[in-house]
């Protein structure tokens, strides 16, 4: 018979190591947007009717 404990435990670690790769993905690509330049809002300054050059 098999051992279906065991198997849960494997099963719930996996899935663990998985949510963690994941939050880790998400926080790279987080820092990654926050640390590069923001080219919408430069564009957003050379438009001549933008609300921010009123």
């Amino acid at each position: 018979m098999p051992d279906y404990k065991s198997m849960y435990f494997q099963l719930a670690a996996n899935v663990a190591d998985a949510v963690d790769l994941l939050v880790k993905a998400q926080q790279d690509g987080e820092n990654t947007y926050t640390k590069e330049p923001q080219d919408i809002a430069l564009l957003e300054k050379l438009r001549p009717n933008s609300r921010r050059n009123k």
